[in-house]
């Protein structure tokens, strides 16, 4: 048969909910087009059982991965670079067409990202050593702090970076052991869905990340007052929009990581996602945790505690 005559395969993009691919509870998809208007693909207009049911994978996962040590993790966070180095084509592509970029600057972009995603897969056992200390005291006692991971994060992905800013809300949260609920930018959505799909064919374990795409306040509404979810990252929510899930999120006391002020039209993210990242998200979703032990003969006698 002539090529001429060969009808392309669509891709059908789906949530990424539990290591699984589900399509949205509701069943609804929406257009999404590309910087000149052009239709892209249908993407799954996720629900608020589906930020429910990605709140429950997130939380089932919490345990094992947090208990994972943090060189395996860095590990894990590895595999996921190569097997974002190895669909590099498909990125590009993706981010070209998301965010209206040349294919040389989309691949700079992409590149960018699975730097990014190694520099964090890096700082897995190391971020102790900066976060983590021994305290002086006033007595014969040993008081060391050490941070332990929050729990379940939701994280609102940036609106326009598709997939380094994407890359650099995620990273950080999971490597230092906790899970996400994830709501992907609504208008480029895509490079967070196959995102999913790199995340599924590592050794990421189901639950760990969880993506959704769709109407942004829909879908953060609930993970803002859902009590099983610990922190929330306002990267990709407007002014108004973070104020009102700041409010839902001092419920349950959720710790709350503010977005950047926007631009004045308020439609650029703020944020310079090219530059050097620092530790600050690393440390956003950490908490600390203080032992003493006794020191000396003392100390001998209750090292078995």
């Amino acid at each position: 048969m002539s090529d001429q005559n060969r009808l392309g395969v669509f891709k059908t993009y789906k949530l990424y909910v539990g290591g699984k691919f589900p399509r949205s509870e509701s069943g609804r998809v929406y257009e999404v087009t590309d910087s000149k208007g052009q239709w892209l693909a249908n993407a799954p207009q996720s629900s608020r059982k589906d930020a429910r049911d990605a709140v429950v994978a997130a939380r089932k996962a919490f345990g094992g991965w947090s208990g994972a040590t943090a060189y395996n993790r860095g590990q894990v966070l590895y595999r996921v670079a190569e097997m974002l180095e190895g669909r590099k084509d498909q990125f590009v592509r993706e981010v070209a067409a998301s965010e209206g970029l040349s294919k040389s600057k989309a691949a700079a972009v992409v590149d960018a990202a699975i730097d990014r995603w190694v520099w964090y897969a890096g700082w897995t056992d190391k971020i102790g050593q900066i976060a983590g200390g021994a305290n002086p005291v006033a007595g014969p006692f040993f008081n060391l702090s050490t941070p332990e991971p929050t729990g379940v994060v939701a994280v609102l992905a940036p609106r326009t970076s598709s997939l380094l800013g994407l890359v650099s809300v995620i990273a950080p949260v999971i490597a230092t052991g906790n899970t996400a609920v994830v709501v992907a930018s609504a208008d480029a959505p895509l490079p967070a869905l196959s995102l999913g799909e790199v995340l599924a064919t590592s050794d990421v374990p189901g639950g760990v990340v969880n993506i959704l795409t769709g109407v942004t306040a829909e879908i953060a509404a609930p993970l803002a007052a859902h009590q099983d979810v610990n922190a929330i990252d306002l990267t990709g929510a407007d002014a108004g929009l973070a104020k009102e899930l700041e409010i839902a999120a001092a419920d349950n006391l959720k710790r709350v990581r503010r977005p950047q002020p926007v631009d004045t039209d308020g439609a650029a993210d703020a944020e310079d996602w090219s530059a050097s990242p620092g530790t600050d998200r690393l440390t956003a979703f950490l908490e600390t945790k203080t032992v003493w032990h006794p020191t000396g003969a003392l100390g001998a006698a209750g090292s078995s505690y």
